[in-house]
């Protein structure tokens, strides 16, 4: 039988441990929560600040085309603007996704041990490089690739097809897209590699054993058991795509109003993000301008939203994951 005074010990070490456990869970909940609350009040500083311009031009403001920051005389549009910022991310996907892939593949599957670390780390290092580098590096340096070994031949020999039209100078659509595939691959390429580190190395001995080559147990098992986890870094680097500025700003070539819809990979655009980091410290604080540049940002985090949502329905639907496996 416990003595008295053993038997309140343990209730004290019980109810120290309890209250250990409760101050926890609040903590880990108000953290949790953090994000979430951030989240609804940028929301909201933004909703509020845009509902100016969406009185006066209603849904114009979204499908317009025309730009006039005149005052007494302002139009505002922002359509060219939201079609330059899907154009030059689809642009970064298109040519960042398949060389993220080879480069994760390559270093799972295929690097020997001597090169596979120190490849890894300077990926990673890739994505620390901030965006004002990459811009600098791009007009210093791409610009003239993208010019003279790019854009003049395909605008000479595909010029007949409207993507291609326009004379190339380099400060366009196109270089934007594939500077922002550069600084996305690194992102896209560090989170394919651990998840298809993450692939069993039974499925990789099984697949081996009926007498699979290294392309199929590739193709077949490692890329299909790991579709999920690589339609997430996808999605995470899209993310970065839609919200990247310096760099875009540099290199879009900056135009305004109709000139700036994307009809050609080479002319001049520019996207949400470029727009606000242009014209935003000039305006007035509860001008018509101001809640202009408020309405892009809000049409802005909407879009980021709407596509990582979707993107989260799709693997949730798509994907489906039981027991840590995925069904086919």
């Amino acid at each position: 039988m416990k003595s008295p005074n053993k038997q309140q010990q343990i209730q004290k070490t019980t109810k120290s441990k309890v209250t250990g456990d409760n101050i926890f869970k609040i903590l880990t909940t108000i953290i949790a929560t953090s994000a979430l609350i951030i989240l609804l009040i940028t929301g909201y500083t933004l909703v509020k600040g845009s509902i100016p311009v969406v009185q006066n031009f209603g849904v114009n403001f979204f499908f317009g085309q025309q730009w006039n920051p005149v005052e007494g005389r302002e139009i505002y549009g922002i359509l060219p603007y939201i079609l330059g910022t899907l154009t030059t991310s689809g642009v970064a996907l298109l040519i960042g996704v398949p060389l993220s892939l080879g480069i994760a593949i390559f270093l799972v599957e295929m690097a020997p041990k001597s090169l596979r670390v120190p490849i890894s780390y300077i990926i990673e290092l890739l994505a620390a490089v901030p965006s004002v580098i990459y811009g600098l590096w791009g007009l210093r340096v791409l610009r003239g690739w993208m010019v003279t070994y790019i854009e003049t031949p395909l605008s000479k020999y595909l010029g007949w097809i409207p993507i291609f039209s326009g004379n190339p100078q380099g400060l366009d659509i196109f270089t934007a897209g594939v500077i922002l595939a550069i600084m996305i691959i690194p992102t896209i390429a560090s989170l394919s590699k651990e998840v298809l580190t993450a692939v069993p190395n039974s499925i990789r001995e099984g697949a081996y054993s009926i007498g699979a080559t290294k392309w199929e147990v590739t193709k077949r098992w490692v890329l299909s058991y790991g579709k999920s986890g690589i339609f997430a870094a996808i999605i995470l680097g899209l993310g970065r795509a839609i919200g990247e500025t310096m760099a875009v700003t540099m290199l879009i070539g900056n135009a305004t109003g109709p000139s700036a819809m994307p009809t050609s990979l080479f002319q001049s655009g520019q996207t949400m993000a470029s727009l606000i980091a242009n014209g935003f410290t000039e305006a007035t604080a509860g001008s018509l301008k101001y809640s202009t540049y408020l309405g892009v940002g809000l049409t802005l985090l909407i879009m980021s939203l709407v596509i990582n949502v979707g993107a989260h329905l799709i693997m949730t639907r798509v994907f489906k994951v039981k027991g840590g496996a995925i069904e086919q």
